[in-house]
C-alpha cells in the first residue's frame, strides 16, 4: 500500500507561500525598502535580470532609494524599467546613480497597490492548486494501476484537499494583513 506524504505536500505548497511573502515585501507602503525593487527586471546583456543583479540598492533615508548601477550603459535601461514597473515610482538619473523619492501614498495609489497584492495572492493560489492537481493525478494513477484501493484514493484526495484548504487560508490571511497595512499607513 502506498500512502501520500502530507508533509511533502505542505513543503511544496509552503514554497508558494514563501514566494508570495517575497512578492508582498516588494510592495511599498510609504517607506523605502531595498526589496521594493526585487520585482523590477532589466533586459541586460541579452538576458532578463533582476535590478539587484546589476546594481547596489541602498536606503539612505526613510523615503529615498539609491540605485548605483555598475555598468553605465545600463543606467537608462534600468531607469526605464523602474519607471514602467507597477510600483508607480519616478526615478531621477544622476550619473550612474538612480535616485528614487518615495512619495506619500494617495488613497487611489493604496487601492491600486492592494489590487497588485491580490494579483500576487491569486498567483500563489494557482501555484498551490497546481501542486494539488499533481498529487491528485498521482493518486488516481496509483489507483488505476491497482496499487491503492478506491477508498484509499478517496481518503488521499480528501487529505490533499484539506492541506490545500489550509494553505489557501494562510494565503488569504497574509493578503488580508497586507491590505490592512497598505490602507492604514
Amino acid at each position: 500500500m502506498v500512502e501520500i506524504n502530507s508533509e511533502e505536500i505542505k513543503h511544496r505548497m509552503n514554497k508558494a507561500i514563501g514566494s508570495f511573502k517575497k512578492d508582498l515585501s516588494s510592495l511599498r507602503v510609504g517607506r523605502a525598502s531595498s526589496s521594493m525593487l526585487d520585482q523590477v527586471t532589466v533586459n541586460a546583456y541579452g538576458n532578463s535580470m533582476s535590478i539587484n543583479q546589476i546594481s547596489t540598492i541602498s536606503v539612505p533615508e526613510a523615503r529615498l532609494l539609491l540605485v548605483s548601477i555598475w555598468d553605465s550603459s545600463l543606467v537608462s535601461i534600468a531607469e526605464k524599467s523602474i519607471r514602467e514597473s507597477p510600483l508607480g515610482l519616478n526615478p531621477m538619473v544622476e550619473g550612474n546613480v538612480i535616485r528614487i523619492a518615495i512619495p506619500a501614498l494617495s488613497e487611489d495609489r493604496r487601492v491600486e497597490i492592494t489590487k497588485v497584492a491580490a494579483k500576487y495572492a491569486e498567483n500563489a493560489k494557482i501555484a498551490v492548486r497546481n501542486i494539488r492537481r499533481d498529487f491528485i493525478d498521482n493518486t488516481r494513477k496509483l489507483q488505476k494501476n491497482g496499487e491503492i484501493s478506491e477508498d484509499q484514493k478517496h481518503q488521499d484526495e480528501l487529505q490533499i484537499q484539506g492541506v490545500t484548504n489550509e494553505i489557501i487560508h494562510s494565503i488569504d490571511n497574509l493578503l488580508s494583513n497586507k491590505e490592512k497595512e497598505i490602507l492604514e499607513n
